[in-house]
């Protein structure tokens, strides 16, 4: 397995994969998550993988198959107000194949986008994961991530 940025070429692997993840999220949540569709067009994807504020990797097979991305976006908070300039690498959606889970596929990329972070001067690597997503928060618990905010609803 190699872990490296996404290009054009991995488009139709991230494309499975973002179903999957939606698949989660609405099985989750049908009242917020629409069935059978993906976070992102073509064409954002491909506009996401040429920016370097939202870097994308994936981890490959010895086929250059893609088995699982991290698709991340850079955020700083310049002159804020309140929050300080600290420059943070927000995981905006980590994925491994369904398929091939537990081969620790996942925990190298998530280990990736730690070294990926410090390269590029980050203080911290934040994330959301939805409540309904147990397993992803038995995960990023076991990586070492711990709450930072909290999210909470009434549903009316």
């Amino acid at each position: 397995m190699k872990i490296r940025k996404a290009e054009i070429k991995d488009l139709e692997g991230i494309k499975s994969l973002l179903l999957q993840v939606l698949t989660v999220h609405h099985n989750g949540r049908p009242d917020i998550f629409k069935g059978n569709f993906r976070k992102y067009t073509d064409e954002e994807i491909i506009a996401i993988i040429g920016n370097e504020k939202t870097p994308v990797l994936i981890a490959a097979d010895e086929n250059d198959k893609v088995m699982g991305y991290a698709f991340c976006i850079f955020q700083q908070h310049i002159d804020n107000n309140i929050l300080t300039d600290i420059k943070t690498l927000y995981i905006d959606d980590l994925c491994v194949d369904e398929n091939i889970r537990g081969r620790h596929i996942g925990s190298s990329l998530y280990n990736a986008v730690l070294d990926f972070a410090r390269e590029n001067g980050c203080y911290n690597v934040t994330l959301n994961v939805w409540s309904c997503n147990e397993s992803a928060i038995k995960f990023y618990e076991k990586m070492g991530l711990v709450p930072q905010k909290i999210g909470m609803e009434k549903i009316l």
